[in-house]
This record gives C-alpha cells, sequence and structure tokens, in this order.
C-alpha cells in the first residue's frame, strides 16, 4: 500500500487513478494523518442476453391496482 501527501496526490491524480485501477491501494493523507483511500472498484461482469428468455408476464399485471393499494402507494 501506498501512501502519499494531499499536495501529490493532486499533483498526479491521473496517474493515481490509473495505478488504483491496476490493483494498488493507495492512501491520501493530509499533515501525515491518513484521510482516505483510493481503490480499485470490482469490475461488474458484462450482461448476458437472453436470461429472460421464454419468460412471459400474466395478463393480470396489467390490471389496474385495487383502490387501497393504489391510495397507499399515492399517499
Amino acid at each position: 500500500m501506498k501512501t502519499v501527501n494531499l499536495h501529490e496526490a493532486k499533483t498526479h491524480l491521473s496517474a493515481l487513478v490509473s495505478a488504483a485501477a491496476a490493483g494498488e491501494e493507495i492512501v491520501i493523507a493530509k499533515s501525515g494523518k491518513p484521510m482516505a483511500r483510493l481503490v480499485p472498484l470490482a469490475q461488474k461482469e458484462p450482461r448476458k442476453p437472453g436470461l429472460l428468455k421464454g419468460m412471459t408476464v400474466p395478463e393480470s399485471f396489467f390490471d389496474p391496482l385495487p383502490e387501497d393499494e393504489l391510495k397507499a402507494w399515492e399517499g
């Protein structure tokens, strides 16, 4: 884990973000006191088309809501 002061972080932000994206953790300190941590984001898995293939919605899905439930949603 690398520690940099706030001034250095502002000056080299682009390089620090690239290092974090590559997996490095960077601590940003102010006056020697750790203030923040720059870490890589978890990568999302790409969407897989067709996961809901064959799924159907019943016709009742489109029916109006009962009055009591509609009032609960509208407040």
